[in-house]
């Protein structure tokens, strides 16, 4: 806890930032800006910061991939790392490294949250909402629903 009249410098908020998760340069640069009272501050002290090794985009990447990979699909962890300002070519690369795993992570997903096949066709369009939010290309969605054990008939995504 601070002690009154004792002021935080940004190195030491970004320090405390970078202990509680991985951030990236563009989500520490949004959350400290409104904390910088001399311009260029800010770039300096996140710059000592990157130079030490603190602040590492590829750990950040890694970080949202490891944590969020096994309950979310593809375009949820592909807007998850464009929000962190992560680089088009690395997002772009850690689409591709995980294109081969979507469908065997929505069957868990399924798995954990249904466990059994739909009984009606109200219950299957709720399985196929389901993996929809969580990110799950559409495609992917049908089949783990169809191969549930749900009939193919009657339903469109």
């Amino acid at each position: 806890m601070a002690q009154p009249g004792f002021k935080l410098s940004l190195k030491g908020r970004a320090l405390r930032l970078l202990s509680q998760r991985e951030h990236s340069r563009a989500e520490l640069v949004r959350k400290l800006s409104p904390h910088e009272e001399v311009p260029g501050e800010l770039a300096q002290a996140l710059d000592d910061l990157q130079a030490k090794g603190f602040i590492d985009e590829t750990r950040v990447l890694e970080s949202v991939l490891n944590h969020r990979a096994p309950k979310l699909g593809n375009g949820r962890i592909k807007q998850e790392l464009q929000a962190k300002g992560l680089a088009p070519a690395a997002v772009a690369q850690a689409m591709l490294d995980l294109k081969d795993s979507e469908f065997s992570r929505a069957q868990g997903v399924w798995q954990k949250k249904f466990g059994a096949p739909a009984a009606d066709a109200n219950e299957r369009a709720k399985h196929y909402r389901f993996l929809l939010t969580r990110g799950f290309s559409a495609e992917v969605v049908r089949k783990v629903v169809q191969q549930s054990g749900a009939p193919e008939e009657d339903f469109d995504c």
